[in-house]
């Protein structure tokens, strides 16, 4: 046992990626765009149905297991010694992280309190139901009942909470893409992996861009940023793994953070176009 080196797999299955990144991004928004545009639904529906299926085995197969894949990676660096020092490092970057939440929810109420010329703190204290909602269920979609109801109690429209709440659980992940940004530059300053800051502005964009397509279940928002982990800041599967467990072992914070600053959204937009006499209709989570 002393002189094992690892573990060998009994199979593997190599499956070469059809597409790289960078294209199946803009393959994306390219579609994404066209299917806006058109009159009919046929290929509406099996963009649909094929965003269920991609949903469906993220809940079923990878998220369940997720954590034996990360028991492994741990199980390794604990028997090379290192797990200790890793820790260590981990409680760090959640305390840094708790607190840039905290920082951006304070600037983004702020900025809506001065153009809606109210209490930025009372505005977010009554989003705190929102906040505690989304710590226990780690999902934006799920805590929308209770988002859309404090986002009212703040004085938004009800036609225009109901518009952008649900969209904005869907493609407004601010805490999440912090989280991402804030774990990817720790772990390689841990590692000793060069980075600039070219490299991240870079990272930053596409981050920003993956994220509204990021399937919005608990850790979507981590698998769907893999991919440009992997071509824009070099992580392997090492590196990836340890990005998984940090981001899941505080996914609330994300989440939280996401569906709180949505009212800070609703705000300048009930400001923007509340007083219009443009039609905003409700909008479904599905939509």
């Amino acid at each position: 046992i002393s002189e094992a080196k690892g573990v060998n797999p009994f199979f593997t299955v190599a499956i070469p990626e059809p597409l790289n990144v960078m294209t199946a991004l803009v393959m994306a928004f390219t579609v994404g765009l066209g299917l806006a545009h058109l009159d009919t639904n046929y290929l509406k529906n099996a963009c649909n149905d094929f965003k269920e299926i991609i949903v469906k085995t993220i809940q079923a197969v990878i998220l369940p297991l997720l954590p034996i894949y990360i028991f492994g990676i741990f199980f390794n660096m604990t028997h090379s010694g290192q797990v200790f020092h890793v820790l260590a490092v981990f409680v760090k970057i959640i305390g840094i992280i708790f607190l840039l939440h905290i920082f951006l929810l304070i600037f983004q109420y702020c900025i809506a309190g001065m153009f809606v010329g109210k209490n930025p703190f009372r505005l977010l204290g009554r989003m705190m139901p929102a906040y505690f909602t989304a710590l226990g269920t780690q999902s934006s979609a799920a805590t929308i009942p209770v988002t859309l109801k404090q986002t009212i109690q703040n004085g938004v429209n009800e036609g225009i909470a109901g518009f952008v709440i649900p969209l904005c659980a869907t493609i407004h992940l601010s805490g999440s893409t912090m989280k991402i940004v804030a774990c990817a530059l720790a772990l390689m300053m841990m590692q000793d992996i060069p980075y600039d800051f070219q490299m991240f502005a870079g990272f930053i964009f596409m981050l920003g861009v993956t994220m509204v397509a990021a399937p919005g279940v608990p850790g979507g928002a981590i698998m769907a940023s893999l991919g440009i982990l992997s071509s824009m800041l070099g992580f392997d599967e090492n590196a990836q793994a340890l990005m998984i467990a940090l981001y899941i072992a505080m996914d609330s914070f994300g989440t939280a953070c996401n569906v709180t600053g949505d009212g800070a959204l609703a705000l300048l937009i009930d400001k923007w176009f509340g007083k219009s006499k443009t039609n905003i209709s409700s909008t479904s989570p599905q939509n």
